[in-house]
């Protein structure tokens, strides 16, 4: 897997149709992604907010991933990691911090769904459930409602390694490539499904050799690599609009975190892998590449940086004073309210 840019062609992104601002704006959701999750992180451990999924080494594929999809046309049935999918589909620093804190502000679920948990009509976000995969059947039920009422859209759905080990995941891909559904299978490979390393979870080499047995292309891309990645979604995203059915990406990351803040990921990882995977951070390089291709000058840095430090300390200010959710709303949207003439 490539780690480095040094032996890439300058404007990479240009050749892409990317813009100067669209690169910078990638970069910053990236930046602004990880910013938020550090947050969470230590308001859990300030005993805070009650649960972290952190996406801390996954930036990179899930920011290139939304940039190729259209946000005012398609839909996201994303997992509990994708804070750097759900950024650039609208959703902010300010409502992101309101979810961890589970207030009733939330727009996700008013405080009723763990942290992570996404969803919102006006960020076109089907909502999540707490079972891991059941994201993907939903998305493909999505792409033939979409197919039956003729609308153009493309439904992206991502999880990790581990969740292509279920039922939901197999059904949903066998049922969208027998019906050419316009659904972008999207596996966010980060090695590890909870405790389990890929090698004692996965025979095959690959999870993307997968979709071959459903009948549509499977393609394996340097998950911190946004360019990359934006590419081969985009590519999959027009191959969906053409009707020529689903693709299945995954996206070789690492998790620099434990599994979540209940976790404690010493017990199963190899010591200094997670120091050794840092030396190769998504962020990183990409902010080496944008100062190669002199788009990203020391002065726009610093006014990105302290953007997101902004963002950061305002959303947890008003998200840790906002009120939270009142006793008697515990069943709304759960069963049907009687209105009175």
């Amino acid at each position: 897997m490539n780690q480095t840019y040094a032996s890439q062609v300058d404007n990479r992104h240009q050749a892409l149709g990317l813009s100067d601002q669209q690169v910078l704006g990638m970069y910053r959701d990236m930046l602004l992604a990880r910013k938020i999750d550090e947050r969470n992180w230590l308001l859990n451990r300030a005993g805070k907010i009650p649960f972290v999924l952190s996406c801390q080494g996954q930036e990179a594929a899930q920011v290139g991933a939304a940039y190729a999809l259209d946000n005012k046309r398609d839909y996201l049935c994303p997992y509990y990691r994708d804070i750097g999918v759900v950024i650039p589909f609208g959703m902010t620093a300010k409502e992101l911090l309101l979810n961890s804190f589970a207030r009733a502000e939330d727009p996700n679920s008013g405080g009723r769904q763990m942290p992570g948990h996404f969803g919102g009509r006006k960020y076109r976000i089907l909502s999540g459930s707490s079972p891991v995969t059941t994201q993907v059947p939903h998305a493909v039920g999505l792409a033939l409602a979409g197919r039956m009422e003729d609308k153009d859209f493309v439904v992206f759905t991502s999880f990790g390694e581990g969740s292509s080990n279920q039922g939901d995941f197999h059904e949903g891909a066998n049922f969208a490539g027998v019906h050419k559904l316009p659904v972008i299978f999207f596996c966010e490979n980060n090695n590890y499904a909870i405790s389990v390393p890929y090698t004692k979870q996965v025979a095959c080499k690959s999870i993307a050799d997968r979709a071959l047995g459903y009948g549509f292309p499977g393609i394996s891309v340097d998950g911190s690599d946004p360019l990359e990645v934006y590419r081969v979604v985009k590519d999959a995203v027009e191959r969906a609009r053409r009707g020529d059915g689903p693709t299945l990406i995954e996206a070789l990351c690492f998790r620099f975190t434990p599994h979540s803040s209940d976790d404690d990921d010493r017990g199963y990882r190899p010591k200094g892998e997670v120091e050794e995977e840092k030396k190769k951070d998504p962020i990183l390089l990409f902010n080496r590449y944008l100062k190669e291709v002199e788009v990203l000058t020391d002065e726009l840095e610093k006014e990105i940086n302290e953007w997101v430090a902004k963002e950061v300390e305002e959303a947890t200010e008003y998200a840790e004073n906002a009120p939270s959710p009142v006793p008697e709303d515990t069943l709304r949207h759960v069963y049907a309210e009687v209105r009175e003439e």
